[in-house]
């Protein structure tokens, strides 16, 4: 089974995603892991971040797996290097090349093609797996995800500030030429503003619970 969660930046998709796949067992992935999987690889190639054809073949070459909830890279668990300083300065450049994304949603399906997973992005349920059994899509106002981000404490920002920054942030999700946040027409849509996350997590269980019930109904026909 595939739970696809899709929602903005700070909508609370990271913890639920976890929570669920805590709770049944499952194979969590951050998507977005894989696209800075994909600029490390570029990066311990030696190649040029800027040259896309060298940045595409580098792509098109690693290996990467989920072990135990960690990114493996080539053999290796890169899992601490994923968020280092010289990934963070080319991944959102890396991540809106079409032909990255087109071998980042392959190497996402082959990831997942043996067990049951619970996947986070933002064209997961449109893009990645348009089939998945379950498919959440988790929103919050653009006020209460500001709130959650600088009550963490770990932005420099004002709460205007980071407010602004995510406006421009979903603007930027929105109007991709590939890869675009949306709702997909088959998605649950879930507005997590005014809820807790053992809320929402129920409200995706109950997705889960129906989603097998439904293939069972179906198997015994």
């Amino acid at each position: 089974m595939v739970v696809a969660i899709d929602g903005p930046a700070g909508a609370g998709k990271s913890t639920v995603a976890r929570t669920i796949a805590e709770r049944y067992g499952f194979t969590y992935v951050n998507s977005g892991n894989f696209y800075r999987a994909i600029t490390l690889a570029a990066l311990d190639a030696g190649v040029d971040p800027l040259d896309t054809g060298a940045v595409l073949r580098a792509a098109e070459r690693a290996s990467i797996e989920i072990r135990e909830g960690r990114i493996v890279l080539n053999g290796v668990d890169v899992e601490e290097r994923l968020h280092s300083d010289s990934v963070d300065a080319s991944v959102a450049e890396h991540s809106a090349i079409p032909g990255i994304r087109l071998i980042v949603n392959r190497k996402l399906r082959e990831a997942v093609s043996t067990v049951d997973a619970v996947i986070e992005g933002r064209d997961i349920t449109t893009a990645v797996f348009p089939d998945a059994e379950v498919k959440i899509f988790l929103d919050a106002s653009i006020g209460t995800r500001a709130r959650r981000r600088f009550a963490q404490g770990v932005s420099s920002l004002t709460l205007a500030q980071i407010e602004e920054a995510i406006r421009k942030r979903d603007e930027i999700d929105r109007t991709k030429p590939l890869g675009a946040l949306k709702l997909a027409a088959d998605a649950l849509y879930l507005d997590a503003s005014d809820l807790t996350i053992d809320e929402v997590c129920e409200k995706v269980e109950r997705e889960i619970r129906e989603s097998g019930s439904a293939s069972s109904r179906s198997r015994s026909k």
